[in-house]
């Protein structure tokens, strides 16, 4: 099945747009903050490989199996990170959130809930999905943390799935979130966004 025209996803606190070149810059500079793209149980893109990245996520758009954002700052208008919808089925109505990062000095704001719940609203409410699936790797706490905290639940463990640019081998923990528990998902994503606004207030 045919993608549908990339949208732009826009929140209070970020805004995901289709990814470019134009981005780049931007992410070449997320990418040093916190030294991200050196951490072995992840994959993110170094400065020197952001151009091969950029046209690897957009020949995947172009393939109708990817559609990737760039992750903005919508108080700066910066580029930050990227996200991607992947392995899209839209024949099945499932798609996977995945191939993210964010610099390191945003990680632990409100906007990866915000961006999460942009992303979850329009894959359940606009693509009409059926499940959406998350992966991970096995031993990345933070972000198995994160997506536990989404309210996802574990599928089960894909033993030795990848191997990793350090040659490591990577266990993937699979998570997804059903149609049917997208309602408390949703709600508990507002919920949080509301208890970070009055912190920020306080």
């Amino acid at each position: 099945m045919a993608l549908p025209d990339m949208p732009t996803l826009e929140g209070d606190y970020v805004r995901l747009e289709p990814l470019s070149h134009d981005h780049a810059a931007d992410l070449c500079e997320a990418t040093e903050d916190g030294k991200i793209h050196e951490l072995w149980y992840t994959a993110v893109p170094s400065p020197e490989a952001m151009t091969q990245e950029i046209d690897r996520r957009l020949g995947l758009y172009g393939q109708g199996t990817m559609m990737p954002f760039a992750t903005i700052d919508a108080a700066t208008g910066k580029a930050i990170g990227m996200t991607t919808f992947m392995n899209i089925k839209l024949e099945n109505f499932k798609v996977e959130i995945g191939s993210t990062w964010m610099a390191n000095s945003y990680q632990g704001t409100a906007i990866n809930p915000e961006a999460k719940l942009l992303m979850l609203s329009y894959a359940f409410d606009v693509l009409n999905c059926n499940a959406i699936e998350l992966r991970t790797h096995e031993k990345n706490a933070q972000s198995r943390a994160a997506i536990e905290k989404l309210g996802a639940k574990l599928d089960g463990m894909l033993r030795n799935d990848m191997v990793m640019p350090n040659g490591t081998l990577r266990n993937t923990a699979v998570y997804s979130i059903t149609k049917d528990e997208w309602p408390a998902v949703h709600d508990g994503l507002v919920a949080r966004l509301d208890d970070l606004e009055q912190a920020e207030e306080a």
